[in-house]
C-alpha cells in the first residue's frame, strides 16, 4: 500500500508539474529506481517519499501547481516539503532539493540543474543518471551507498561513468567498490 501511495503522489507532483511547465526532475530513491528498472525491474527497490529538483525562483509556480492537487507547502528543519491537506506528514510529502544549491553547507559540490535531467521511460523527468551517482555519492547516508550498490549491480556505473566523477567523489566510490557488500 505505502509503495502505491508513493507512486501516486510521484505520478501526480510531475503530473501537475509538467501542466504547469515547471522545469523539475524526480531525484533520490525514485530516481535511482527509474535508472534501475530501465536495466532490470526486478531489481527495483521502493521508496517511502518524493523528491523533487527545483530552482528556488519556480517554487511559487510549483506551489501553485501542486496545491491544485492538494499539497501544500512547508518548511520543515530548512527544507521545502509539499504535504497533503489530507495527511500532514513530511514523511510522505514531496521533499524539494534546490537546483544550483549545496544541500548542507559542508558539501562541496551543488546540486545540478534541473536542465540535467531526461524524460524517463515512465514518463516524467528524471535528473541524468551521472549527476544523480554525484548526489548519492556527496550525501554518503547508508541508503545512498546502497543506491549506490543498486546501481553498480545492474552496470550502470562503470569505469565510463566513474572517470566523470570529481577526485572526492571517485574516492568514494573506489570505497564501496572496494566493500560491495
Amino acid at each position: 500500500m505505502a509503495v502505491e501511495r508513493v507512486e501516486k503522489l510521484l505520478r501526480s507532483t510531475c503530473h501537475a508539474l509538467d501542466g504547469e511547465g515547471v522545469l523539475y526532475a524526480v531525484v533520490g530513491g525514485n530516481a535511482v529506481a527509474e535508472w534501475v528498472g530501465s536495466v532490470d525491474e526486478d531489481a527495483i527497490r521502493s521508496t517511502k517519499d518524493v523528491d523533487i529538483l527545483l530552482r528556488r525562483g519556480d517554487l511559487p509556480q510549483a506551489a501553485a501547481a501542486l496545491d491544485g492537487i492538494g499539497l501544500m507547502q512547508e518548511e520543515v528543519l530548512g527544507v521545502t516539503v509539499f504535504i497533503s491537506r489530507e495527511d500532514p506528514s513530511p514523511k510522505r510529502g514531496v521533499h524539494v532539493v534546490l537546483a544550483g544549491e549545496r544541500v548542507r553547507e559542508h558539501y562541496r559540490h551543488a546540486n545540478p540543474d534541473v536542465t540535467e535531467s531526461v524524460r524517463a521511460a515512465s514518463g516524467f523527468r528524471v535528473v541524468k543518471l551521472l549527476e544523480l551517482v554525484k548526489m548519492k555519492l556527496q550525501a554518503w547516508r547508508d541508503v545512498d551507498r546502497t543506491h549506490i550498490r543498486d546501481m553498480m549491480s545492474v552496470g550502470l556505473i562503470d569505469d565510463a561513468l566513474a572517470v566523470q566523477l570529481p577526485p572526492d567523489l571517485l574516492d568514494r566510490l573506489e570505497q564501496i567498490r572496494q566493500t560491495p557488500e
